[in-house]
This record gives structure tokens, C-alpha cells and sequence, in this order.
């Protein structure tokens, strides 16, 4: 079972977790579905999101910065949760992803962000454009 998150496209979400562990296995979610281009691999995405450890804290969102971040999809630039979830979706679409830790940054974690080699992340994205490199 996923989480939910609140909010409409733009606004900055709540994420309520499940009373259940956290699966196993990618979970993505569209919560809307943007009319826009297709992302596809080899793109420079934009999107603004919120990061948060499964049932933990916040550790990361670019709604609180106001500005949002570009980064290539799909070819091993970011987690490969995040290239296997947002490969295919459109843009103003707002996705749920839950990450498990081998698709995110495995055994290592990311220490200075407060992210253990076991922590499953959730993320909820806003897809605001795709640029083709």
C-alpha cells in the first residue's frame, strides 16, 4: 500500500503514510495526469518535489526553495528509481513514487542528507516540462 499526499499540482504536498511496512518494489502513482509532452529518456526534465523517508521526516523539497530543478532523465544522472518512475509520464502530471533502497541509494544511503542504506524514499513530483538534449 502506497502513501497519499495532498494537494493539487503546484502546491507543495503533505505525504500520510500507511500503518504497513513499505513494499518491496517501485510503487508510482499518478495523482494527476498532465496533458504535455512525454518524458522520455535522454530528456532534461523540470519538476518541482517534496522527498521523505518512508514514515520519517522530510529530507528534501524544492517547494520550500521556489525554485525548481532540471536534471537529465533517464540515463543514470539521478536515483534510478526516479529514471524508471518519471520515463513515460507527461508534463503537468503530479506523480507518488515510493522507492525502495536498491533503486535509490542503496546499502551506502545518503548520510548527509539523513537517508539509511535501508530506507525506502517517497516522493511526490511535479512534472512542470521536458527539453529534448
Amino acid at each position: 500500500m502506497l502513501p497519499t499526499a495532498s494537494g493539487s499540482f503546484g502546491d507543495k504536498p503533505v505525504i500520510t503514510f500507511p500503518d504497513t511496512p513499505a513494499p518491496a518494489d517501485l510503487g508510482v502513482e499518478p495523482l494527476v495526469l498532465g496533458e504535455g509532452d512525454v518524458v522520455e529518456a535522454g530528456d532534461e526534465i523540470e519538476v518541482n518535489y517534496l522527498g521523505q523517508v518512508w514514515g520519517g521526516r522530510v529530507f528534501d523539497n524544492s517547494y520550500d526553495r521556489g525554485a525548481p530543478v532540471r536534471f537529465p532523465i533517464g540515463v543514470g544522472a539521478v536515483i534510478q528509481g526516479w529514471d524508471e518512475a518519471l520515463v513515460g509520464a507527461s508534463v503537468g502530471s503530479r506523480v507518488l513514487i515510493s522507492i525502495p533502497p536498491d533503486l535509490g541509494y542503496g546499502p551506502a544511503g545518503m548520510p548527509r542528507a539523513g537517508i539509511g542504506g535501508t530506507d525506502t524514499l517517497v516522493f511526490v513530483v511535479d512534472v512542470l516540462g521536458t527539453h529534448r538534449r
